[in-house]
């Protein structure tokens, strides 16, 4: 079955950076989506960014220009590195894949359409 095992999380301030990452195994779909959520506290679980097997990256507006999806094949992981860190990033970060059928996007906000979800990995943001 697939597993996804997050870390990297952590206590950071404000203006600083994390590296999440994301060991997957037993993930064997040809073409496949993965994403990094967050959910604070009191809120709802919101897609961060996505990644398609053929490198293709998307963002939420809230992050972009501050946090890089990646993965890495051959090690079957994928990565969010976090930049410029803000009290508002503070969450639980997930990761998540699913399918796809060829040229479908991977964003989904909610994340309704994915069905492999790790554990999370908490990150805090403060002064």
């Amino acid at each position: 079955q697939v597993q996804l095992v997050e870390s990297g999380g952590g206590s950071v301030q404000p203006g600083g950076s994390l590296r999440l990452s994301c060991a997957a195994s037993g993930v064997g779909y040809t073409y496949y989506c993965m994403g990094w959520y967050r959910q604070a506290p009191g809120e709802e679980r919101k897609g961060v960014a996505y990644i398609a097997n053929y490198e293709s990256t998307t963002y939420a507006e809230a992050v972009k220009g501050r946090f890089i999806i990646s993965q890495d094949s051959a090690k079957n992981t994928l990565y969010l590195q976090m930049n410029s860190l803000k009290p508002g990033d503070t969450a639980v970060y997930y990761c998540a894949a699913r399918s796809r059928s060829r040229w479908a996007g991977c964003t989904d906000v909610a994340g309704t359409t994915y069905t492999d979800w790790g554990q999370g990995t908490q990150v805090v943001v403060s002064s």
